[in-house]
């Protein structure tokens, strides 16, 4: 990665020549001495510089990786730990981190394994004698060259025979998937046989694509780590029995490096005649004209069964305390030592932006250049919701009039003056409902001044400019207001019918007459517009779908398809339902589906599949043939919505994320956390391409975040109403402020 404006242009004599990384503690450069030596120089932000405990833990990583120096792991070069910013040179190492290279092609081969773990127990063994635990030993902090792995990062490391560290009692720095069971008991006690136990889960992790406690949380992870046997489906023979006594839970059972690498060389076989003996970023992990296994096929060819995931009754204070420590601090990948996770994937997978496009940032509440200039009243404490369309965004929300951002430059080019200006901000609500033909459909909710009740309408504003074409008041028991192919649909007068207008006139087109006793609400699904209905709250499976023909003349009527509220799409012509148990899930905002309901909308022909295993997780998204689910603790799914099978399930580290969205290509898959952290994952495998840091200073717990796409950039908006976009090639690029 080039340099950026801010970044310095040499350190301690050392001139920088690119990026390699950044993350929590610090940035990490491609530097080039005056001999012509490449280093990797690994730099402390200027706000931890001050910081004496950050200080002296960068102190003490330099302290650890000078006493390693073996063939596996980068030496150290040069330093200054006194230094402002204090910095450290170390080995240049050209080649990608194993995470990367797994993530990139697949789960390895046993006969890959040999070459990668004998050379992980040397460095163990080197990183030992040298009196040094490292502590953090994961995919992540393995680099791949070609004359084999480099252990790095000895950041949290400390001397094997004092008990002393930086750690506090009941805190953790690690990786959850990667850690020994001491390590969640009292860091502190933390010794050489931790690490072993963390190569067994490596190498699990590198035959399977997953690791052997992985659950659908951090701390669900941790408790399993001290709880349960490891889950090593597709692992067989003499490596399975080498890896159960790496992860024994009694340190004293597991082998000694020594003892280690003679069982592994025993259990593993050579690489065949002709095929590479180290991995490196340029050999594939399969022979040619063997695609690459998805992340969750084991090195037997086999994918490993589903697990359902353990309802976790209780943790104890200690684990969940050192959980929330994890939680704080999670070392990443490359060279750097901080959450992002740095994209190494070739660029070919992302679609070409256009010529000149840059990252923007800005925030819901900047001055707009034509209308209201300021939000009123809006302070940043709140997500809005936005609706891309050609070139712009119209965004809305709670105490936010609507506006118009150039989805191009992060501009705000209008902001509609809809409500008086004398109205407090507080007192309104505003929702964009679509886009047709140059004009905004707005729904605009007010509160009267004491609270006690409300007025709706529907709005029609210029795109061009944001001035009102038309406006319709609207029931104020009413369930809401949709769009869809250019008519709006609205509960008006008494309520007994919806209200179907022309979204570019404002004139009535029809009348939708409703089933006395029902609560209905309108709905746009796929760009088809509907009116669901449904027979009260103790009986949500006795409903009507009213399926309203696209010009609005006409409609027809479904009776109980299927559950209230469980519409998900159209595939294949049919409408699509994934129902959830009606069971309340304590203490979590997921839902257990079980079932999906096809029903063909002109002959009401109806289908049911019950799912072979229940999925948890939020509104799903069917998008490109595939039925998505995110757990509110980061877990994905990806579902056959045809069969109800599982295709892939994957970990991220987001907390509370929105929806899933898939890029316009149904190739890549997104995910967002209210902090505006943004996980890709690949839509065929579930492989995790990368997480972004956060945006958001301020988080609020409201509405959860969704992924747009404008010419093949992510768009999205953060709990505290910034609103920015990301190169999806290179998603640490530093946006341009607005």
């Amino acid at each position: 990665m080039s340099l950026r404006r801010d970044d310095p242009r040499s350190i301690g004599g050392y001139k920088l020549v690119g990026r390699l990384g950044a993350g929590g503690m610090g940035r990490v450069y491609r530097g080039r001495a005056r001999s012509g030596r490449e280093v990797a120089v690994k730099v402390v932000h200027a706000r931890y510089a001050g910081d004496s405990v950050f200080r002296a833990r960068f102190r003490q990583e330099i302290e650890a990786a000078r006493r390693v120096s073996g063939a596996f792991t980068a030496a150290v070069v040069d330093a200054d730990p006194d230094a402002e910013p204090p910095w450290m040179a170390t080995q240049y190492v050209p080649g990608q981190s194993l995470a990367a290279h797994i993530r990139d092609h697949g789960p390895l081969r046993v006969t890959e394994l040999r070459p990668l773990a004998l050379g992980l127990v040397e460095a163990l063994r080197d990183i030992h004698r040298a009196g040094v635990v490292h502590r953090d030993l994961k995919p992540a902090n393995v680099l791949l060259a070609d004359d084999g792995p480099r252990v790095i990062d000895f950041g949290i490391s400390r001397a094997a025979e004092s008990h002393h560290t930086l750690t506090e009692t009941g805190q953790v720095i690690g990786t959850p998937s990667f850690m020994s069971p001491e390590q969640f008991a009292d860091a502190r006690t933390a010794g050489p046989a931790s690490d072993v136990f963390s190569l067994g889960a490596l190498l699990a992790y590198c035959l399977t694509g997953r690791g052997p406690f992985d659950a659908d949380s951090p701390f669900l992870t941790g408790y399993r780590v001290v709880h349960h046997e490891p889950v090593l489906d597709g692992v067989t023979g003499p490596v399975r029995a080498v890896l159960d006594r790496c992860l024994a839970k009694d340190p004293d059972d597991r082998p000694q490096p020594e003892q280690l690498a003679r069982e592994l060389a025993d259990a593993l076989p050579e690489p065949p005649a002709g095929e590479p003996h180290t991995l490196t970023p340029w050999t594939s992990s399969a022979p040619s004209g063997t695609p690459p296994r998805a992340a969750g096929e084991t090195a037997t060819g086999r994918r490993p069964r589903p697990r359902t995931a353990r309802t976790l009754m209780a943790v104890s204070g200690a684990l969940a305390a050192a959980l929330a420590g994890y939680l704080l601090f999670v070392p990443g990948d490359g060279h750097g030592d901080g959450t992002a996770r740095v994209n190494s994937t070739p660029t070919a997978r992302w679609s070409a932006l256009p010529t000149g496009w840059e990252p923007w940032e800005t925030t819901a509440y900047a001055v707009a250049e034509q209308g209201v200039k300021k939000a009123p009243g809006y302070e940043g404490d709140r997500a809005p919701t936005c609706l891309p369309h050609g070139d712009a965004l119209y965004c809305a929300g709670t105490a936010l009039l609507p506006e118009r951002i150039d989805a191009s430059t992060g501009r705000t080019l209008w902001r509609s003056g809809i409500t008086p200006a004398s109205l407090p901000a507080d007192r309104y609500i505003t929702t964009v409902l679509g886009i047709h033909e140059g004009v905004v459909l707005v729904e605009l909710t007010i509160t009267n001044e004491d609270g006690t009740g409300r007025s709706q309408s529907v709005l029609a504003l210029d795109a061009a400019h944001g001035r009102e074409f038309w406006s319709h008041p609207v029931r104020t028991d009413s369930l809401g207001s949709a769009y869809a192919a250019g008519l709006t649909l609205t509960q008006e007068g008494d309520g007994s019918t919806v209200t179907v207008r022309s979204a570019l006139r404002g004139t009535v087109r029809r009348q939708i007459p409703l089933p006395t006793g029902y609560d209905c609400a309108p709905l746009a699904v796929g760009d088809r517009p509907y009116v669901e209905c449904a027979a009260g709250a103790e009986n949500s499976h006795a409903t009507k779908l009213l399926v309203v023909d696209p010009t609005g003349t006409s409609e027809r009527t479904l009776t109980s398809p299927a559950q209230q509220r469980s519409l998900a799409g159209v595939q294949d012509g049919r409408l699509l339902f994934v129902e959830a148990d009606d069971r309340p899930v304590s203490n979590s905002p997921d839902l257990i589906y079980t079932r999906i309901v096809h029903v063909d909308p002109g002959t009401a022909d109806r289908s049911v599949t019950d799912l072979p295993e229940h999925y948890r997780g939020g509104i799903p998204t069917l998008a490109h043939g595939t039925l998505y689910f995110a757990t509110s603790s980061g877990l994905v799914t990806a579902v056959s919505p045809a069969t109800g099978e599982r295709l892939w399930q994957s970990h991220t580290t987001l907390e509370t994320p929105g929806t899933v969205s898939v890029d316009p290509s149904g190739r890549t898959v997104y995910l967002a956390g209210g902090s505006g952290r943004v996980a890709a994952l690949d839509a065929a495998s579930g492989t995790l391409l990368w997480e972004s840091s956060a945006r958001a200073e301020v988080l609020d717990s409201g509405l959860l975040p969704t992924v747009w796409f404008h010419k093949g950039a992510p768009v999205l908006a953060a709990s505290d109403g910034t609103l920015f976009t990301l190169d999806p090639a290179r998603p640490d690029r530093r946006p341009t402020p607005r």
